[in-house]
């Protein structure tokens, strides 16, 4: 990988790895769920700590029968173990489910078939069918390189022959190695039932090495989002120009235009319109609102039927009334907005409370900050506030005031009552302007 980030906690989606397959692990509802790590041991437990996840280390790295054999004292004797890795993140839970049923009653294999099944241990079958044993590649003839059917290194194993089965490997093969693959053998000498499932999806069980896996993997997840949204009636521009990193919920005739990107978790109502290149992330868009292009959104809420941007930027604690306009390179932050409100240009509003009809002028902004503390900022409804307006928190306008365009406020503006403050205009007359010197 070429990081000093462990493998498994380089980001797919916008979550490590490993947090996706914990992820599908737990919406499987195990009894136990044991998470073996090694290489970045401590970062990876700060990272992945959660109470329902039980750690093992393998200090040393001989081999993945040796990692499952780190989890064995917390295992109990009975049930099935399933064995998963952390850096094969795409499976999905009904695959899991689908290979936990086969395994009821013995030991079974999710295998895949692939066109060029090369650098996996090959699974081999007798003239009956029936698997006899894994051969990794590096141990496998020329024979056995020809066989297509792969081991994806997922298990579901009894727990109790799990137990046995590991205190019998051995690490006599090319990479001097304990195998957990080598368990086959030893079910098969025991005539435990060995049944095999596989995935709808190759790339179900895919894992990461390179950047450019975790790249191509990043795309196929992409691409799986975006089909999924078109499922559920979203009109996207493009499904190959979407990025979710998180969870994204739509209504009804939803559109979103291309390099549009969702963090975290985003809700989009009915007849919401995102346009092209945006960011959100832990937003939630009231029904018919639009968004147009290039708008950043954070940890922000916006009613019904508002019209946001192009270039605006809500920030964390933005509260949006209904049929809010907030327009290009117009910045809100810690603020809440009341119905019919609008900021339509290059204005600043932080740590304020708006109220209804409220028309922000071009240039103005809340001086909510003295460099040390922040301060509040109430305009009441039905304000009116011209251009070039700076109110410095903290201050109440009243309803119904109007600011003078160019009005620095410093103490509150009486409701129903024009408030100005602005030097006097003075005109020079027979004034030059100054010239160059000549060099």
């Amino acid at each position: 990988m070429y990081s000093n980030l462990p493998k498994v906690l380089h980001p797919l989606a916008g979550k490590s790895l490993a947090a996706h397959i914990i992820d599908t692990a737990r919406s499987l509802a195990p009894g136990k769920m044991i998470v073996v790590s090694g290489h970045g041991g401590e970062v990876v437990r700060t990272s992945l700590s959660a109470p329902d996840i039980c750690w093992a280390e393998q200090a040393q790295q001989l081999g993945t029968g040796h990692a499952v054999a780190q989890a064995m004292p917390m295992l109990g004797a009975g049930g099935q173990t399933l064995v998963l890795y952390g850096d094969v993140p795409l499976t999905r839970p009904e695959t899991l489910e689908r290979l936990l049923q086969v395994a009821a009653d013995g030991l079974g294999i999710l295998t895949v078939n692939m066109n060029n099944p090369s650098g996996y241990g090959r699974i081999v079958r007798n003239a009956k069918g029936e698997v006899e044993r894994i051969v990794e590649e590096k141990d496998a003839n020329a024979a056995q390189k020809t066989i297509c059917e792969v081991n994806t290194g997922i298990m579901a194993i009894p727990t109790a022959h799990l137990a046995r089965w590991l205190g019998q490997l051995k690490n006599d093969n090319a990479q001097g190695e304990y195998y957990l693959t080598d368990i086959v053998a030893l079910a098969v000498a025991e005539g435990v039932t060995i049944r095999t499932a596989q995935p709808n999806n190759e790339w179900e069980v895919l894992g990461v090495n390179s950047k450019v896996q975790l790249a191509e993997l990043e795309r196929q997840h992409q691409r799986n989002l975006a089909e999924g949204l078109l499922h559920a009636g979203v009109r996207l521009a493009d499904p190959a120009r979407i990025d979710v990193r998180g969870r994204l919920t739509c209504g009804r005739d939803v559109s979103i235009d291309v390099g549009c990107v969702f963090e975290g978790m985003n809700e989009l109502a009915d007849a919401v319109e995102i346009g092209p290149y945006c960011v959100l992330k832990n937003v939630r868009v009231g029904p018919g609102t639009r968004i147009a292009a290039y708008c950043h959104i954070e940890e922000a809420s916006i009613g019904p039927d508002g019209v946001i941007g192009p270039y605006a930027r809500l920030r964390p604690g933005a509260e949006l009334g209904a049929e809010v306009h907030i327009g290009n390179f117009v910045e809100v932050k810690k603020s809440r907005i009341g119905d019919k409100s609008k900021a339509n240009h290059l204005a600043y509003i932080g740590d304020a409370e708006i109220g209804q009809r409220v028309n922000v002028g071009a240039g103005t902004i809340t001086c909510n900050y003295d460099g040390a503390n922040k301060f509040k900022t109430i305009i009441e409804d039905d304000v009116f506030i011209g251009s070039d307006t700076q109110l410095v928190a903290p201050v109440i306008v009243g309803r119904g005031a109007t600011l003078g365009a160019g009005t620095t406020l410093t103490k509150n503006a009486p409701p129903d009552a024009l408030t100005v403050s602005r030097a006097k205009q003075v005109t020079v007359s027979n004034w030059q302007r100054p010239v160059k010197a000549t060099k």
